[in-house]
């Protein structure tokens, strides 16, 4: 009983969906009698009839709720379930919401007929977000990402990686680097900024990308290095060879950032085992990943981010292999994606539902993608993603009755109050 100072703010008469597998090893913080009875599913590692202790914005304890009844024990604040769902807040960990424009009138041209090839010469394409993006003031891009923004949080998301890769010159990569982590100043959210000036080669470098990558790493990363927290490149035919990126890489090592990769989306080239050995946190689309890529993501511990938005949108028919990802125990993480070219997708839920149905995971893979797992490809898992002890209380409570509904239902929201640092959301 040391440990239950009456300080707290208690969460009671939730069903818990703790997103840790070992649960089952939880004890009553009271009693030390183990949770494991009330351990009901242990893919979602379910408790029911347990309590959540929080203080100082993080989970205190855990204990069973006929013991602090028994001992008749008074708290600062008690949020009552009413037998709702709460799981861990919801991790978006890939998404470039900063951006200015959008390309709704270049998608509509693809449904009348236009290649992505006849759109890019016509001045469409990545470098018509890169134009207006440079063009657009820093608060105007704060602005629209604010509403992006808001979208994601209604749906019980608490952590939000957001990348760069519209400015592609050293002003611009920083105005969207600060817009990034303005939005985790002034929202209830945790975000992640990463520098993607590797995303495509500039204008002022046209015919020239050795040229660009060589000003990303002189230039671009060491002024960016107190904005961001990761580094990520684009490897891919249309964007950066495996030498180039390696270079994006290193250069981003000698600064302390993590890195993460856009990788095998739409072809096979190396980047993603490349990344791995390089110590990335996480490689990224892999749509053409090999079975060999697979075992090198295992054995380095990176975990594999699955973008199924961008799937659908670009109506892709090569799906990443999931068996080999399952048999080698490469984590899965699942992510929205949203920028305005092939993914502008703005609900986390939703991406659960196609990561089931179009990329074939389980339900409690496809949560686990967007909480545990997703904190892994963010290196935060020891600071979010599950309910531990110690961990940040951020929680999403939700009227259904089983983890399952949350990505079995397409359309509407179920969400019954987002908690950030154990405090409820308004925004």
């Amino acid at each position: 009983m040391k440990s239950i100072s009456g300080n707290e703010v208690v969460f009671r008469g939730f069903n818990i969906a703790t997103m840790d597998p070992d649960s089952a090893e939880i004890s009553c913080e009271l009693s030390n009698a183990p949770l494991c009875d009330l351990t009901k599913n242990l893919e979602y590692g379910m408790l029911s009839g347990a309590a959540i202790g929080v203080e100082a914005g993080k989970i205190k304890w855990l204990a069973l709720e006929h013991e602090i009844d028994r001992h008749e024990l008074t708290f600062a604040q008690t949020v009552h379930g009413e037998g709702k769902l709460l799981t861990p807040g919801l991790i978006d960990c890939h998404s470039h919401l900063v951006f200015g424009g959008n390309r709704s009138a270049e998608w509509e041209r693809r449904l009348n007929g236009l290649s992505y090839e006849d759109i890019a010469k016509q001045g469409g394409g990545i470098l018509s977000t890169v134009s207006a993006t440079r063009k657009a003031t820093e608060e105007e891009l704060f602005q629209t990402a604010a509403e992006r923004m808001k979208s994601l949080l209604s749906e019980g998301v608490t952590t939000v990686e957001i990348k760069s890769g519209y400015g592609l010159n050293l002003d611009s990569e920083l105005k969207m680097l600060r817009v990034a982590n303005r939005l985790g100043l002034e929202f209830p959210v945790s975000v992640e900024a990463t520098l993607l000036a590797a995303h495509a080669v500039a204008p002022e470098f046209k015919g020239n990308p050795d040229g660009f990558i060589q000003h990303v790493c002189d230039t671009i990363i060491p002024q960016s290095v107190e904005l961001c927290s990761s580094v990520d490149a684009f490897c891919e035919t249309i964007a950066f060879d495996l030498a180039q990126t390696e270079r994006v890489f290193e250069r981003a090592r000698q600064f302390g950032l993590n890195i993460k990769v856009h990788a095998e989306q739409l072809s096979h080239t190396g980047a993603a085992a490349l990344a791995a050995n390089m110590g990335a946190i996480s490689a990224d689309h892999l749509e053409f990943l090999s079975e060999d890529d697979c075992v090198t993501l295992s054995s380095q511990g990176t975990v594999a981010t699955l973008l199924p938005g961008a799937f659908y949108c670009l109506n892709e028919k090569q799906k990443p292999p999931i068996a080999a990802l399952r048999e080698n125990q490469v984590p899965l993480a699942i992510a929205t994606d949203s920028n305005p070219g092939s993914s502008p997708v703005l609900s986390l839920l939703l991406i659960g539902n196609m990561a089931c149905n179009l990329f074939g995971l389980t339900p409690s893979e496809a949560i686990a993608g967007m909480t545990i797992n997703a904190a892994k490809a963010l290196n935060l898992d020891k600071e979010v993603g599950s309910i531990n002890k110690q961990k940040q209380a951020d929680f999403a409570t939700w009227n259904v009755n089983s983890p399952t509904e949350l990505v079995y239902n397409v359309g509407g929201n179920p969400s019954a109050g987002v908690y950030k640092l154990g405090k409820r959301t308004q925004f």
